[in-house]
């Protein structure tokens, strides 16, 4: 990844060459919760040659504790196959503070886009050229950094993402999307 020196890492250096070149640059960052994701997609953008991609955060979309399926879903009908077409893309905020939909977003068509999240594949499995980017972490590093990043908010919900999570995981066999793997540790 990008540190703070802003010295790119080999990842981070392949992600933006797979992409180099594409008509509509697509990068899809998924993987469970607490594995680095969030981290990924910032340092990316960070080493994102000209214009800066959009990013969509599907912490940003999911609706509720329980939306991982919904979200995916959205993306996949409202945002990236307009893109792809050369339209506008649309996506909905969720306000986790007033527990209801929020804003309405566009996403122009011309740039980049960045999905990441737990979904990121499937909410962009219209994208057949996009780079897929799985990131992963032991269980014990990724529930002790999502408990830490939320400030005890993730806590009461935790086993019940990580289970939506695993059925998610087996219903949609991500693994032969994989273009790029990578495996954080503690640190």
């Amino acid at each position: 990844m990008s540190g703070r020196d802003g010295v790119v890492t080999p990842v981070v250096a392949a992600i933006v060459a797979a992409v180099r070149g594409r008509r509509t640059p697509i990068v899809l960052i998924d993987g469970p919760s607490g594995s680095g994701k969030s981290t990924l997609a910032d340092s990316v953008v960070e080493a994102w040659p000209g214009n800066a991609p959009t990013v969509v955060r599907l912490d940003d979309v999911y609706p509720g504790w329980s939306g991982l399926d919904v979200a995916g879903e959205q993306l996949a009908r409202t945002l990236v196959p307009p893109l792809l077409r050369g339209g506008v893309g649309r996506w909905r905020r969720w306000d986790w503070a007033a527990d209801r939909p929020g804003a309405l977003e566009v996403s122009r068509p011309g740039h980049a886009l960045v999905i990441e999240g737990c979904g990121a594949f499937t909410a962009g499995r219209a994208a057949s050229q996009a780079v897929r980017v799985w990131v992963e972490a032991s269980d014990r590093v990724r529930k002790q950094r999502a408990l830490d990043r939320d400030g005890g908010r993730f806590d009461p919900y935790w086993e019940m993402w990580d289970a939506q999570w695993r059925r998610h995981l087996r219903r949609t066999a991500p693994a032969p999307q994989v273009a790029i793997r990578v495996r954080t540790v503690a640190t």
